[in-house]
């Protein structure tokens, strides 16, 4: 009976997922039917303007709300297990914060020192200063756990980069010009309308290279759900396990919100929700069922953002944080 639950659970899920996928091409602005969004993706007869709407604006978004929430959501189950904290999430280790470094340098930083005009400058763009300011933070979080074997004191120090990060962030928007500041603000909102066509082309290999790392690591995530000591005495190498899981996990949400800013909450609450779905700790199940979910619960968010006309970041936090107090209040003993 829990195979055939978990079997239906799958093809449900599967099911939902691509049924919010279509309705995210069809809703917006300008109401397309469903035949033409078929007729669009599949080269039928259809209104030029309708298929570029589809194809070059739509298409995209749908895509990018798809991988960006399965990438959070398994990102977040890692965490989550690692760390043994129910809430914990993908920019625990200070991911964001380093992308949100990396942009305020390029926003704020480059107007104030004066190299805004520079070409490298310019040819780095927002995605990339946000790329390199998560290498920064994953450089310097595995070096400290090849040296650490507590998880709990990487943890810790993993919030206090973050938390420093975020003070250097706001010296400079202290400093800053309105118009430099505004535009810094509005990527923190976040936004799965702005990747363009040749970010998707990199954004999607790299999601999907973090995707197989986290689903490589599903056996040991298992030991690791009755803890690191126990894990080693069934011969697992915790310390490649670690670096295996960072860098996935970096993959992941740093790519993320290089491209689409800080989106907040799915890689916290959708791990949560695949638990109580399905019911199980195996992360056989919990990994596919994450990343599932994850990608409808974005095209969710997706589909009502563009209907209320808010950013994606607003809707997220919504919708998250009544699944994150329900874990709280009931307290359930998860791991």
């Amino acid at each position: 009976m829990t195979a055939r639950r978990t079997t239906f659970l799958f093809t449900a899920l599967g099911l939902l997922t691509a049924a919010l996928f279509i309705a995210d091409l069809a809703v917006g602005s300008v109401a397309v039917p469903l035949g033409d969004v078929w007729a669009a993706l599949t080269g039928g007869s259809c209104d030029p303007a309708t298929s570029d709407i589809i194809l070059k604006i739509r298409l995209l978004k749908a895509v990018t709300a798809l991988f960006a929430g399965a990438a959070l959501a398994a990102g977040g189950l890692e965490m989550q297990t690692l760390f043994r904290n129910p809430l914990a999430g993908p920019y625990v280790l200070g991911v964001s914060s380093g992308a949100g470094l990396g942009v305020a340098l390029f926003l704020l930083g480059a107007p104030l020192l004066g190299v805004a005009g520079h070409s490298f400058v310019r040819s780095l763009g927002v995605a990339g200063a946000a790329w390199l300011g998560s290498a920064l933070v994953l450089a310097i979080v595995m070096a400290v756990s090849r040296r650490i074997k507590d998880i709990m004191v990487i943890l810790i120090l993993g919030m206090m980069l973050g938390s420093g990060i975020s003070s250097v962030v706001e010296i400079l928007q202290y400093l800053s010009s309105e118009a430099a500041l505004k535009s810094f603000v509005i990527w923190t909102m976040g936004s799965l309308g702005d990747v363009t066509g040749s970010q998707l082309a990199l954004l999607l290999p790299v999601v999907t290279a973090g995707l197989a790392l986290a689903v490589a690591v599903i056996k040991p995530l298992n030991l690791l759900l009755l803890g690191e000591n126990y894990a080693r005495t069934m011969g697992l190498n915790v310390q490649r396990t670690r670096t295996l899981i960072f860098l996935s996990t970096v993959l992941l949400a740093g790519t993320v919100t290089a491209f689409c800013g800080p989106v907040g909450f799915i890689g916290l609450a959708v791990p949560h929700l695949a638990r109580m779905l399905f019911a199980s700790a195996d992360h056989r199940i919990l990994m596919p069922g994450s990343m599932l979910a994850g990608a409808a619960l974005l095209l969710v968010c997706d589909l009502v953002a563009k209907s209320l006309a808010l950013p994606i970041n607003t809707i997220t936090a919504l919708m998250g944080i009544p699944v994150v107090i329900f874990v709280v209040v009931r307290n359930r003993n998860i791991f």
